[in-house]
């Protein structure tokens, strides 16, 4: 048989001609999603309709005595079976994340291998939940064994090879240059896959507003938005979206900020606690509106998914309310690559054995522009804020080991009550670059008075930690825009809540609906996302009970 042509890179190549190794597993096309033989269950040409109940219990207390009564809320979830083009538009762009990114989906899109000094080496979504991850569905009934497949065979999602890039950055240097400039990768992939970024456009002129980054950052700052209006930036942004969309012909584009870390603004009534006032703030241009915020406004008036990776207050009240209005999606905030996945495992495994945790004492030190940057101590506030709450609900959750908080005459609660010290570095040191070096110590009470000590030593290059997750949100956020739900008395189907809480798992400080509880429990988070993609072909979430192995 003679070499298939090169691939057009606009599908995952299926040819080992194309390549020294065939595809890799997390990469592949799997077209044979998984289908549900259930009355609950119907399967169109443009749907999937399913039918589910969500379960749970109401509670009371009254003189110490708990009553509950279980409860059940019949619901039906429609999903658009046909994936849309996707566009991903990224702040930051040229960043190491950025631009790590689009060099490893082209890797992965031409199957490009590359040597390294332990052999070669091939692309893959190692790193990401839904295409290097399973899902439990049920039991061969031969076997008795349990049956797992990959999350991303549930529902149709977009195949991140399939994502059109794009995007602005205060960096005017073009993708292949940016690449270099970020050290992430080895050397041989970026010279296989240099003449492919080099096609990529070059990052849209930016919002600059030197108050919010570091000084540190003004270096890089040439491609730029002239101006100080903020109204015109934002109508400029808007209008790059629309011309994006335009040009590659996209059904959807998700924004997403993986720029420098801002500082927090200032929660301030009449500027930014309504829609309105935001809106006018924006028009204003007032001091306290930062460019996530600009760049948060403009994706919600085009109905477009935003997804706020870093760690700052970006949504402020009034763009909640904003988002509610135009019933467009928004989420977020700040990546959870590392040291905060680990500890919301480690303080939940901890406080359900039992074991009471005094002090968790966390280091960090990194070398590229992300850290270059949080070494300004307003950035820093904002990290540190992010990082701070991850063990809050755990806390909250188990009253025999922390006392309560104190209730006021109004019965608002008095502070967060007992809580174990926690505090919080991060350091620049120029030369270790991407890789990030995190140190943790756990100090706990034990049994009768004792005392236990847990140090962990973590050493992972950042950018390809995020990579992955950056992903995630972007095919999670587009699936928020094809999944729509009917309770009972609803004649129509209507669309999920704005917020996507949903994108708790790969956050460190998630979003959620205003008024409801933040869980950081990583195992919980991970069990919501799976019951959502379960209910939406109308099967149950997980039943760990095994009833079967423990009767006769």
């Amino acid at each position: 048989m003679a070499p298939q042509p090169p691939s057009s890179g606009s599908n995952t190549p299926q040819s080992t001609f194309e390549s020294v190794l065939p595809v890799h597993p997390t990469s592949d096309r799997r077209p044979n999603y998984l289908t549900v033989q259930s009355e609950n269950t119907v399967y169109s040409q443009d749907h999937i309709t399913a039918k589910y109940v969500n379960r749970g219990a109401s509670v009371s207390v009254s003189g110490g005595q708990y009553t509950v009564t279980p409860t059940t809320e019949p619901y039906e979830f429609q999903t658009v079976r046909k994936v849309g083009k996707t566009g991903l538009m990224m702040i930051g762009l040229g960043g190491n994340n950025g631009s790590t990114l689009c060099a490893t989906i082209l890797a992965n899109r031409h199957n490009i291998t590359w040597g390294t000094k332990t052999g070669v080496q091939q692309p893959n979504y190692i790193g990401s939940v839904l295409r290097a991850s399973t899902v439990q569905i049920g039991t061969d009934p031969v076997t008795k064994q349990e049956v797992h497949i990959p999350i991303a065979d549930v529902l149709p999602l977009v195949h991140p090879n399939d994502l059109v890039l794009g995007g602005w950055d205060i960096s005017g240097l073009s993708m292949d240059a940016a690449m270099r400039r970020a050290k992430v990768l080895d050397y041989d992939l970026q010279r296989q896959v240099t003449p492919f970024m080099a096609e990529l456009d070059k990052p849209l002129p930016s919002i600059y507003y030197p108050d919010f980054i570091a000084a540190n950052q003004e270096a890089r700052a040439d491609n730029l938005i002239p101006g100080a209006d903020k109204q015109a930036h934002l109508e400029q942004i808007r209008k790059d979206i629309r011309d994006f969309k335009a040009k590659h012909d996209l059904d959807r584009v998700v924004v997403f900020w993986t720029a420098n870390t801002e500082r927090y603004a200032e929660i301030i009534p009449g500027i930014n606690d309504t829609a309105d006032n935001i809106l006018a703030a924006i028009k204003n241009s007032h001091d306290e509106v930062a460019p996530s915020t600009v760049f948060a406004v403009a994706a919600i008036l085009e109905g477009m998914p935003f997804v706020n990776g870093a760690p700052q207050n970006t949504f402020t009240p009034g763009v909640i309310a904003l988002a509610e209005r135009e019933k467009s999606f928004i989420g977020g905030d700040d990546l959870k690559s590392g040291q905060t996945k680990l500890k919301s495992v480690l303080a939940e495994f901890l406080v359900n054995a039992g074991i009471k945790p005094l002090s968790i004492a966390s280091y960090n030190h990194l070398g590229n522009n992300d850290g270059h940057n949080l070494s300004s101590e307003r950035q820093f506030r904002s990290k540190e804020i992010s990082k701070s709450t991850v063990v809050d609900d755990m806390v909250d959750a188990n009253r025999l080991l922390y006392k309560a908080p104190e209730i006021a005459a109004k019965g608002e609660k008095q502070g967060k009550g007992e809580h174990p010290d926690h505090i919080v570095v991060i350091k620049y040191v120029p030369a270790v670059g991407d890789s990030k070096r995190a140190i943790d110590e756990y100090y706990s009470e034990i049994f009768c008075g004792g005392r236990q000590t847990i140090n962990i030593f973590n050493e992972c290059e950042d950018s390809l930690l995020a990579t992955p997750l950056i992903l995630d949100l972007t095919i999670l956020a587009e699936l928020h825009t094809r999944v729509q739900y009917k309770a009972i008395g609803q004649k129509e189907f209507a669309p999920l809540y704005p917020v996507m809480s949903l994108l708790s798992y790969m956050c460190k400080a998630p979003l959620v609906k205003p008024g409801a509880g933040v869980v950081n429990s990583l195992n919980r988070q991970r069990n919501a996302l799976e019951a959502f993609l379960k209910a939406c072909i109308g099967l149950e979430s997980n039943n760990d009970l095994l009833l079967e192995t423990r009767i006769w």
